[in-house]
């Protein structure tokens, strides 16, 4: 019994041709693998020439048939899927933008577990510090703090003690150099 058959628009000079212009070490072995059955090699054997087990051939024939020459490179994967969907996001942005109300909220300026708080209670979902700030950094929110002032500081007080330096070395008057003694 034969396995799959490779696709019939391609033979041995094209598969090789795509694996020379390949500029993908694993597509170009892949290929190569698949050049060999096209020549009339065992998929044993052009398990051999990929260095890898027959089911993995498998795959490669699979994928080359539905996709092409492309279907051999190695896709990355989409990742883990977010914890906070768009709608959870929007709502996080929206409280960030107003800030905390110190009544209802028990805090006078968001810190990030903080906001850990408030989401496993709007939502119930637990988010660590880390996952939050990767969050807010997603949104384009950085951690960002105001410098300190003092409620009762008075205006313009700051400015009174700041020193007044010139402005740049001056040169002396011509007149008051000294003179070396001879």
């Amino acid at each position: 019994m034969r396995g799959l058959s490779l696709r019939s628009d391609f033979d041995v000079s094209s598969v090789r041709a795509a694996a020379r212009v390949s500029k993908d070490g694993a597509q170009t072995r892949r290929l190569l693998a698949l050049a060999s059955i096209y020549e009339g090699s065992s998929r044993s054997q052009a398990a051999a020439v990929g260095g890898v087990t027959l089911q993995i051939v498998r795959d490669w024939v699979v994928r080359f048939n539905s996709e092409g020459p492309e279907g051999l490179i190695d896709k990355t994967s989409p990742g883990r899927t977010p914890l906070l969907n768009a709608a959870q996001r929007a709502a996080l942005a929206d409280v960030v933008e107003s800030g905390p109300i110190p009544a209802i909220h028990g805090v006078v300026r968001w810190r990030i577990v903080d906001l850990c708080q408030w989401a496993h209670l709007k939502f119930g979902v637990s988010l660590s510090e880390q996952t939050m700030s990767r969050a807010l950094r997603s949104m384009n929110y950085r951690k960002l703090s105001a410098r300190p002032r003092h409620h009762a500081q008075a205006e313009g007080a700051i400015e009174e003690f700041k020193k007044n330096s010139p402005h740049g070395w001056r040169r002396s008057p011509s007149g008051s150099n000294s003179t070396p003694a001879t």
